[in-house]
């Protein structure tokens, strides 16, 4: 490696801080806390680490296993790919803000798409990888509506609950981030290659294990610690008592991250490991008020900046203000003074849900629609 270029020196010491057996994330912030980078760390007479870590961690520095040598080509290569592959350290700008704010964040990322979709406001949604028509269509709908609101959806592509919420941020033409248990040259389940791709293109999917890691069970769990260190909130759709969503919901309120669970039947066992979290705190979600309204004061985006625009964006502020909204907006005509569902919204106007669904999100928010149990829609003012 002596011939190596700068960046391929400073990548080869972040490598041998993250990955060297026998060191841990904890031993390598407290190194770089003392070094001040990855670079000064190795470069640091033994006595100076050993000062800061325990003997057996400074010696696992001092020698670079052949698989290790191995597995850094294999990084090199995965970067050489595509230019959207990229390796973010601890240091990085692009680091997620969030979870840099953590008791445990990662010292490295591995990052396909663009990281700084985390830099937004995020929220992940959660849930079982078994779950019900009924909790990946909640799952769908809550996703979409947020993403449309402008917040990134982040979850872990898991089967089940976590996919239906990818596929919903990315129906709601907004951002969502996967967070995996693998080396982002390996998808898990192979049956969402195609979702992952499509995650990759719109917005990014992370993992802190390098290309060429396997799905282990036990990276699991280190996965979701980082689905919740990335964001404002954590909603739970559907889960069993033991059930990994219940994890991901415990560390988010261990990094002082808002929990929000989606109540069902008493009878479903999908449903026990979200009532449950409501017997311990987490706020019963219902609409995507419960959510906003929460996470709101904090100072979180409740929908993007700009103009109010209708389906072919030419409404402008003054048509969108309360006085003409009922005059000039096609969605409060075709509402009327009674409640309709969305369907029934669909068939009077021929637009598409998503595009629909997006449209009575910016009404909810602006005061001009409530939503009501069983799926209605109401105006709540008269014009």
């Amino acid at each position: 490696m002596s011939a190596a270029s700068q960046p391929d020196r400073d990548l080869e010491a972040w490598f041998r801080l993250a990955h060297a057996p026998g060191v841990g994330r904890s031993a390598a912030r407290a190194l770089l806390a003392a070094f001040g980078s990855a670079s000064a760390v190795l470069a640091a007479p033994p006595a100076a680490r050993r000062a800061v870590v325990p003997e057996r961690v400074a010696a696992a520095l001092e020698q670079v296993a052949l698989e290790q040598a191995d597995a850094l080509q294999a990084v090199q290569r995965w970067l050489a790919e595509d230019p959207a592959h990229q390796v973010i350290t601890l240091g990085d700008t692009r680091y997620p803000p969030a979870l840099l704010q953590t008791a445990d964040p990662p010292v490295l990322l591995y990052a396909d798409g663009d990281p700084t979709v985390l830099a937004r406001p995020s929220i992940a949604i959660v849930g079982s990888r078994h779950a019900t028509p009924a909790g990946l269509q909640h799952a769908r709908a809550f996703a979409q509506e947020l993403a449309a609101a402008g917040w990134t959806v982040v979850s872990g592509l898991a089967r089940g609950i976590d996919a239906a919420a990818h596929e919903g941020a990315l129906q709601g033409q907004g951002l969502t981030a996967a967070v995996v248990g693998t080396g982002l040259d390996t998808v898990y389940p192979t049956a969402h290659r195609a979702l992952a791709r499509r995650i990759a293109d719109r917005g990014v999917v992370i993992s802190e294990f390098a290309p060429g890691t396997p799905p282990l069970a036990a990276h699991f769990p280190q996965r979701n610690r980082i689905i919740a260190g990335s964001c404002a909130g954590v909603l739970v759709v559907e889960a069993a008592l033991q059930s990994g969503s219940l994890i991901t919901a415990r560390m988010a309120a261990e990094a002082g991250r808002e929990v929000f669970a989606l109540p069902g039947s008493i009878d479903s066992p999908q449903s026990r490991g979200c009532h449950a979290l409501i017997k311990q705190g987490a706020k019963l979600v219902e609409t995507l008020e419960d959510i906003l309204d929460e996470l709101a004061p904090g100072g979180a985006a409740r929908r993007p900046s700009g103009d109010v625009a209708d389906r072919d964006g030419t409404l402008d502020r003054e048509e969108a203000d309360e006085g003409g909204a009922a005059a000039s907006d096609p969605v409060l005509r075709a509402l009327g003074h009674d409640p309709a569902t969305l369907d029934a919204l669909c068939a009077r106007l021929g637009w598409p849900v998503p595009e629909l669904s997006a449209r009575l999100l910016e009404l909810e928010l602006r005061g001009d629609v409530a939503r009501l149990p069983g799926g209605l829609y109401q105006r709540t003012r008269r014009g």
